[in-house]
């Protein structure tokens, strides 16, 4: 495997990396305080559904876990807190000095039974305690393609980068997860073997329209779709016809469509492109990205529904994104580590573990996807984890398979990105977690709050460290991230309040529960 050149595995200077946030707007600050309508209210969640009031209740009585930490990051900040926890869910966020009554925790499963003294865990100086991260756009490739990934490897790689809850992509394993029956195999597939939480996507394909409510009804978070060729003959895209049919229904069921938006008629058909970087950029413009955005945007604002743009990489499609929300279209958009990490201009030659499409552009295209974050425009960051085996990412960037591996390291990344260009970690985390989390509408996740589900990550934010892909927890020893020197470690990872990782000992627990929607 190539390594990224010196450009891309610059350490950062030292600085304060949990620094206030900038009272100024600069080109590379927050904007001001943004008044237009949060991911919760675009995706239809009320603001009282937005916080995890409306959970199913934590259990009363004595915590079975109580967490101590200077900086945990709570309502938006980072303070001083003790967080209680009592049969898996946060029940109380105290002072970090407050007297908290302990009882037992039940170790294992209910059935085991057996007891022991509730834990307390005090966070070292230093590191931060976050709620688990959230991330719903990994490709686990189960049942169909195991070789190329899988839910025993995917969830432990997630879980070893402080991600607790996954939704799995209902494309690349087989069947794709486009019919009740399919959803019913993925999910005897990852029965008993997820060491994170996970949940499902369903796919809108032109076989599954008029009959996307059965599959709702079966508990997906919503229906992805593609408005070019997906790569995979058993996911065939939607043409202009069929995207208005599948949105139409999608509003009809108040449903959530996301959406791979490319024009397939602005993109360059090829075959072999051999080793230059630019050969592959060039067949898959902008332009192609932004005509499929446009109509995504025209199809939500005639009908009402709820639209959501999957990994954009082209920031000239912003300002249009931008408008139809100050309209009140209820679209959100997501981008991926790798599009805020990396650079057209630094990908060597043949180093075809960069491919994914859309493409990474160049570093002016970069800059500007960073000011949509801070602008608010940008709702999360989310990973599009795409593994396949070593072969399949030969030198050729026309016959490479396109995909980038980053479940693990995706928060470290952006991180490393944005301490280099003096942003604190404050303004990072809401697109990891409450970002993801309203999306896909479940009010318990991506937060430290009382009723939400004690999923947390123990952070140490000033820790570098170079990638190594041999040691990362997915399938197959290829990513984009190798070789990369990044910043920060997650050195803990709970669920339920129970430590199943850590950089220590690896994966210690694998207790992850299948969730569905409602």
């Amino acid at each position: 495997m190539l390594t990224p050149p010196r450009s891309l595995l610059t350490v950062p200077p030292e600085g304060p990396p949990l620094a206030p946030p900038p009272t100024t707007t600069g080109p590379n600050d927050a904007a001001p305080a943004d008044t237009r309508p949060t991911a919760s209210d675009r995706a239809g969640v009320a603001p009282d559904d937005a916080a995890p009031d409306d959970a199913a209740p934590a259990g009363t009585g004595p915590a079975d876990a109580v967490f101590r930490a200077e900086r945990a990051w709570v309502d938006g900040a980072f303070r001083p807190a003790t967080v209680v926890v009592r049969d898996g869910r946060i029940t109380a966020v105290l002072p970090i000095d407050a007297v908290v009554e302990t009882g037992t925790a039940e170790t294992g499963t209910a059935a085991a039974g057996t007891a022991q003294a509730a834990t307390e865990h005090v966070v070292p100086a230093g590191h931060v305690l976050l709620p688990g991260l959230v991330d719903t756009h990994v490709h686990v490739n189960e049942p169909g393609r195991t070789e190329w990934e899988g839910f025993a490897s995917a969830t432990r790689a997630a879980a070893l980068g402080g991600v607790t809850t996954i939704i799995d992509m209902p494309l690349n394993s087989i069947p794709a997860t486009t019919t009740v029956d399919a959803l019913a195999v993925k999910r005897a597939s990852a029965e008993g073997r997820v060491a994170v939480d996970v949940g499902f996507w369903g796919g809108a394909v032109p076989a599954s329209l008029g009959s996307l409510d059965a599959l709702h009804d079966a508990g997906v978070f919503g229906f992805k779709c593609f408005t070019a060729p997906s790569g995979v003959d058993e996911f065939p895209h939607l043409d202009p016809v069929q995207l208005r049919a599948a949105i139409e229904e999608v509003a009809r069921i108040d449903a959530l469509l996301i959406v791979h938006a490319e024009d397939p008629a602005l993109l360059v058909p090829h075959e072999a492109l051999g080793v230059h970087y630019d050969d592959f950029l060039g067949t898959r413009p902008p332009e192609a990205e932004r005509s499929a955005i446009a109509r995504v945007i025209d199809g939500a604002r005639a009908t009402g529904a709820r639209v959501h743009v999957l990994h954009l990489s082209d920031a000239s499609a912003l300002p249009m994104i931008r408008a139809a929300k100050d309209d009140g279209v209820r679209i959100t958009v997501e981008t991926c580590p790798h599009y805020l990490a990396f650079e057209a201009g630094s990908i060597p030659d043949g180093a075809t573990e960069f491919k994914c499409c859309p493409p990474i552009r160049d570093d002016a295209n970069r800059d500007a996807l960073w000011q949509g974050l801070l602008d608010g425009t940008i709702d999360l960051v989310v990973s599009d984890h795409s593994p396949s085996t070593a072969d399949l990412k030969v030198d050729d960037w026309g016959l490479a398979w396109g995909g980038i591996a980053g479940l693990q390291v995706g928060f470290r990344a952006v991180w490393t990105e944005a301490h280099r260009r003096g942003l604190p970690l404050e303004r990072i985390l809401p697109f990891f977690t409450t970002g993801p989390a309203d999306l896909v509408r479940t009010a318990d996740r991506g937060r430290i709050a009382p009723g939400a589900l004690a999923h947390l990550a123990v952070f140490d934010p000033s820790a570098t460290a170079v990638i190594d892909v041999a040691g990362l927890a997915h399938r197959n020893p290829v990513s984009a991230f190798a070789g990369l020197e990044a910043r920060g470690r997650v050195t803990e990872t709970f669920l339920r309040g129970r430590r199943v990782a850590s950089s220590a000992e690896g994966v210690t627990a694998v207790e992850g529960a299948l969730v569905d929607r409602g």
